[in-house]
């Protein structure tokens, strides 16, 4: 696939996301070394992998009660406990919004690109790590997923529907879908299986009622790592000039030369910010916040408290 000026700035090179191997080598998304800060500040481990079924065996003092296998135990006549092992692969689900309020960006590339980085740097930890990678890409016109699957050719796959979908040619000329996000996130929560490492990566303004009725369903069986993608320009203004913004169908000046407005406008992004903050919370869903004038990296091993290792 050629490259082109546009590349890693409105749209997303192959080349680069392949590249993203050599730095997933340091992210761990296991269960013994992953803390994650939850918003209101409280870290907390990941679940990790589920456990599965191994075998009966007979009940010895100090079985946990709440483990004894009640069909053998009936069978045989004597009690039996159930014995479990982790799940040696624990699928991890990448869901990336392409919507139309992703391809927005003042600084460095789109948000839609700075997901995608992100989305692949997290691929290639989950494979490298033993985990099995599965997907869901959605934009306003367009929905793909994959199963979980394990290794590298999980991830190559993923980034070659990435990079192929059609949200990187249509993104300023598709109608705009405002329950998009809902229906991805329905059907995100019908294929995750129970264990799951669900990452969801968007700018999360969709999210709503409906919304966190299907989050905290996910919530219930699944750690949900949520990575919140912004623009500077989204959470305040310069302080000073005339800023026309347009997201392909109406356009807007701001002037930032008005403190009042300036003042409004930082209130508007934190309001929002804040009710995303609170909802996870509420729900025990990890947070992380990275806009495109950070170093992806560095913010994500912070946020995932590697920084050290």
């Amino acid at each position: 696939m050629g490259t082109s000026a546009d590349d890693d700035i409105v749209r997303v090179s192959q080349a680069t996301l392949i590249g993203l191997a050599r730095d997933a080598r340091g992210l761990p998304l296991i269960s013994n070394s992953v803390k994650a800060q939850m918003a209101g500040g409280h870290l907390s481990a990941f679940r990790g992998r589920g456990m599965e079924y191994h075998e009966s065996r007979p009940y010895q003092p100090g079985d946990d009660i709440r483990a004894i296998d009640w069909r053998v135990t009936a069978r045989s006549g004597d009690t039996h406990t159930k014995i479990y092992r982790e799940e040696r692969e624990r699928p991890v689900l990448v869901w990336l919004d392409l919507t139309r309020s992703m391809h927005f960006a003042t600084q460095n590339c789109f948000k839609s690109v700075l997901a995608a980085r992100l989305a692949a740097l997290l691929a290639w930890s989950s494979v490298q790590h033993g985990d099995r990678l599965g997907y869901l890409i959605f934009s306003d016109r367009r929905h793909s997923e994959f199963r979980p699957a394990r290794g590298r050719r999980a991830v190559l796959h993923f980034i070659r529907q990435l990079v192929t979908h059609s949200a990187w040619d249509d993104s300023l000329g598709a109608p705009r879908d405002p329950l998009a996000g809902l229906r991805a996130l329905t059907r995100l929560r019908q294929v995750a299986r129970p264990g799951s490492l669900v990452i969801l990566l968007s700018d999360f303004r969709f999210v709503d009622d409906a919304c966190r009725g299907q989050l905290t369903q996910l919530a219930r069986h699944n750690d949900v790592l949520m990575i919140h993608v912004h623009d500077p320009f989204e959470r305040s203004l310069p302080e000073a000039g005339a800023y026309r913004v347009t997201d392909g169908d109406a356009s807007v000046e701001i002037d930032a030369d008005s403190e009042r407005t300036r003042r409004r406008y930082r209130q508007r992004y934190a309001h929002r910010f804040a009710r995303l903050e609170r909802l996870c919370s509420e729900l025990g869903l990890f947070l992380l916040d990275i806009s495109t004038a950070d170093d992806m990296l560095v913010e994500l091993k912070h946020g995932l408290g590697l920084q050290g290792r």
